[in-house]
């Protein structure tokens, strides 16, 4: 009987442990984004996650909610710094989140400081 129940919790372990690295390693997509960089954030009560918001039109109905993972300090020290400004993001989406990773499924690798569109210097 014993057996069973290792056999039982060792693939119930394998299943899980397959989950986790499929949601990690296999993205959803990747790709880039601009807008104005309007929020960022460090939210939660038990898992502290970041957080933050580009505004990509004129209206706040075009908003792009995302995450950065803790691990990812340099590109939330540039988020914190170009909050207000135009800026391109370079994201993974993966197929979901975990609550101790973000709210969104939408993760910031890269943040670079971009030129608006709206300010024409000609």
């Amino acid at each position: 009987m014993k057996k069973i129940l290792y056999k039982i919790l060792a693939v119930i372990l394998l299943i899980t442990i397959a989950w986790f690295s499929f949601i990690y390693y296999v993205p959803y997509s990747k790709g880039t984004r601009s807008g104005e960089l309007i929020k960022v954030s460090n939210k939660g009560v038990i898992f502290k996650t970041w957080e933050g918001e580009i505004s990509q039109g004129i209206s706040g109905a075009q908003i792009f909610s995302f995450s950065v993972l803790d691990k990812d300090k340099s590109v939330i020290e540039k988020l914190q710094d170009l909050q207000g400004n135009y800026v391109k993001v370079t994201y993974v989406e993966r197929y979901t989140s975990f609550i101790f990773w973000g709210d969104t499924k939408y993760f910031i690798v890269e943040v670079q400081k971009e030129t608006s569109p709206h300010f024409n210097k000609d």
